[in-house]
């Protein structure tokens, strides 16, 4: 199905695949730990541990590109009735000369490919992480090692307020990622984009961090956003793939691409791998996401909020509400707080809070540290589940 041409400075998904998800698949006996999320190839790491990228002579993308494209694999999605919603380069060359998009045949018998995208592959045990909007509404998954090797997947879990999903195939001699930090990423630091862009397996293409906590302002409840933008390019196909740094490490997930058209117009935005790790653990152990808030409603700070409310600052987030019976109203923060730092860690925007909330479950403690009309002010606020307040989100 050709994708809906959108408005100037809209916000388009960009795996080939944008259904309804029926069910969670609940989580396996398989116990996993959170050293395991980590849990790199001794393969790789042997095989790769004399070579670093070289500084002072221009940027050397081929060693981030060997350690990382046998770690990223190739998703196709079946499910019955449907319109297949791949993109291939064929209908890419349709569009520049005119052609007509293909409309394939409703087949109710077995389920027909609908869609396709990449996954990243986080351990040997199979557990491989992806967007949740590549497997929603699939009936069947199949994903392709980077050595060619078929495996029909499993879905473990998927989580639409992040647009996380993770999957579990049964297959021998892996290639985990190694997992990074995009805490530590730059505005200006090269990354790299590997995935499947238009069925073209195995692509890497190169971008800069162009900006952090970005967030979209997309629609849907419980939306957790704190982006990292970065301008390599990507393409239908690339959703779920790997956002690596120089070393090939994975700082972030393919998710996202400002566009007027559905294909890359300069744009990306990938999943800080600081949000990807919670909500993995999450999916393992329960098959859903331990959603820890603090039972507030929150806004950015203009320039304009600022003056109507007599606030003294453009940096923090303002707390419009504080409710009734959560977490903040127990330890005394008031509406017209103004957070600037959760756990000592400075926040500038809603998008900031939420990437350091995600990281924590129910019954947390954390430090919520704000300025009261000019005075700080500390707080330790115990983190509450979703279902526990009369406000269901922190928005």
């Amino acid at each position: 199905m050709k994708k809906s041409v959108l408005t100037a400075c809209s916000i388009a998904i960009f795996s080939s695949l944008l259904l309804s998800c029926k069910e969670q698949t609940k989580l396996s006996s398989d116990n996993i730990t959170n050293a395991q999320i980590n849990e790199n190839s001794s393969v790789n790491q042997s095989n790769n541990s004399v070579r670093t990228a070289p500084t002072g002579v221009g940027v050397d993308f081929t060693v981030a590109a060997e350690r990382s494209l046998n770690s990223v694999v190739h998703i196709i999605t079946y499910s019955q009735g449907r319109r297949s919603n791949v993109v291939t380069l064929e209908d890419l060359f349709g569009q520049f000369f005119g052609s007509q998009p293909r409309r394939q045949q409703r087949n109710y018998g077995e389920p027909q490919p609908t869609g396709s995208g990449s996954g990243v592959i986080l351990d040997s045990l199979g557990y491989i992480v992806t967007n949740n909007h590549v497997v929603d509404g699939a009936e069947k998954v199949k994903v392709t090692l980077n050595d060619k090797r078929v495996y029909a997947a499993r879905i473990v879990g998927t989580d639409p307020s992040t647009d996380l999903a993770l999957l579990k195939i049964e297959a021998d001699n892996l290639s985990p990622i190694e997992i990074g930090n995009s805490d530590d990423l730059r505005v200006g630091e090269w990354v790299l984009a590997v995935g499947n862009p238009f069925n073209l397996t195995s692509t890497v293409t190169a971008g800069i961090v162009s900006a952090k906590g970005r967030n979209l302002n997309m629609s849907g409840s419980m939306k957790i956003e704190s982006f990292i933008q970065t301008d390599a390019a990507v393409n239908p196909g690339n959703s779920g793939g790997a956002l690596v740094n120089l070393n090939g490490e994975l700082v972030g997930i393919n998710s996202a691409i400002a566009s007027q058209t559905g294909s890359f117009a300069g744009y990306a935005f990938a999943i800080p791998v600081s949000i990807m790790k919670k909500i993995v653990t999450d999916l393992k152990y329960y098959g859903a996401v331990q959603r820890a808030l603090l039972g507030i409603v929150i806004t950015d700070i203009s320039d304009e909020l600022a003056k109507t409310n007599n606030i003294n600052r453009l940096d923090g987030v303002l707390v419009v509400e504080v409710g009734e019976t959560g977490g903040a109203k127990d330890a005394g923060m008031q509406n017209g707080d103004v957070i600037i730092a959760v756990d000592d860690v400075k926040v500038k925007s809603v998008a900031e809070i939420q990437d350091r909330l995600t990281r924590f479950s129910p019954n947390d403690e954390v430090k919520v540290t704000v300025d009261r009309q000019g005075e700080i002010m500390n707080f330790n606020v115990k983190l509450r589940g979703a279902k526990e307040y009369d406000i269901k989100e922190d928005e």
